[in-house]
């Protein structure tokens, strides 16, 4: 083998297949001296080890070396994506790894790793798969508990905006670790375990992270002071989408009238469309109406659980959540946002 480097993506085969150095080396006889020094470019291969390499990640030697500055790793992505090139994040569910199209979220700003395009990597930052743990979750108060997560244990947490049952079919389909609901209004854990047997099954774990209180946002030059005056008032509503908790509760308030047409894709969009002028009521938590300067009345208090497979509860970067989530300095700032309660934050409950 001659000294000199040249440009390769064998790191990134090996990683995309989450294979150690030594897996590679055994499966392609070379030294994992030899594939080490190949990957870090202090070592170009020889002709034999070249196809040595491609033969055993399966791909052929263009793809792992040449003059190109292009990754040409294969993508596996979590769902099709529309642009030609796409950010992304990526991470490793049960030992399967996903990359993950960025989006625009409210929750937690989290540097791409790497962009793709045409079926190839073309460029990508430090692999960190297996150090992020994916949540889909509508909670608007996620990105403290990212932060917390990423402050205590080193650890990422990237979290995608989706409502309950969306979610959960993300969690069902093994493309999230986790998968936050609020779809009772009961005091208990009951409610939410009961839609999440319905919907995936048994095998689950409840992590209860607070009880909410969810209700109508109001414009402030409206004058309705109970629901039941907003409801038999003439106002513009907006909605959400059909799964999410606030849907289920938006009907529960308006009853037999129909549902608005114009949805909201989260909470604050709720609160951004009142505040705007867009529409004038709509339901949401309260924070978020306070946050965002609105009236407020509650309909009901809900449980909010982070789902879980029980099987996955050793999982380093789930265990990581579940200490972090019982931490008093989370369970602290957690109770202290508006209609946040927090005493039985921390508990578990088998589904």
């Amino acid at each position: 083998m001659s000294e000199l480097s040249l440009p390769n993506c064998v790191r990134e085969f090996r990683l995309e297949r989450g294979w150690s150095q030594s897996e590679l080396a055994r499966r392609s006889g070379i030294s994992r001296t030899a594939v080490s020094a190949i990957e870090i470019q202090r070592l170009t291969p020889s002709v034999s080890a070249a196809l040595a390499l491609a033969a055993a990640l399966e791909c052929r030697v263009e793809d792992l070396f040449g003059v190109s500055t292009e990754h040409r790793s294969p993508v596996n992505w979590a769902w099709p994506v529309a642009q030609a090139a796409c950010r992304f994040w990526r991470a490793e569910i049960d030992g399967k790894r996903f990359l993950y199209p960025a989006e625009a979220t409210s929750f937690v700003a989290l540097p791409h790793d790497g962009i793709a395009g045409a079926g190839y990597i073309q460029s990508e930052r430090n692999d960190r798969a297996t150090e992020t743990l994916v949540l889909a979750s509508c909670d608007p108060a996620a990105a403290l508990l990212a932060s917390e997560y990423s402050h205590r244990t080193g650890l990422r947490l990237l979290v995608l905006g989706r409502a309950s049952r969306a979610a959960l079919k993300l969690l069902g389909d093994g493309l999230v670790h986790a998968a936050g609901v609020h779809l009772s209004k009961s005091r208990s854990q009951a409610g939410n375990a009961k839609q999440v047997r319905s919907q995936l099954g048994s095998g689950f774990t409840l992590l209860h992270v607070a009880r909410w209180d969810e209700g109508l946002a109001l414009g402030q030059v409206q004058t309705a002071t109970t629901v039941t005056d907003a409801v038999s008032g003439r106002l513009r509503w907006i909605g959400r989408e059909v799964g999410s908790g606030a849907r289920e509760c938006l009907d529960e308030v308006l009853q037999d009238r129909a549902a608005p047409k114009r949805l909201a894709r989260d909470h604050r969009g709720v609160a951004d469309a009142i505040r705007n002028g867009w529409a004038d009521a709509g339901i949401c938590l309260r924070l978020v109406a306070e946050e965002a300067g609105l009236r407020f009345l509650s309909v009901r208090q809900e449980s909010y659980d982070i789902v879980f497979r029980t099987a996955a509860a050793q999982e380093p970067r789930v265990r990581a959540l579940i200490s972090v989530i019982r931490s008093p300095q989370f369970r602290r700032t957690l109770s202290e946002l508006p209609g946040y309660d927090t005493k039985a934050t921390g508990e578990l409950a088998e589904c």
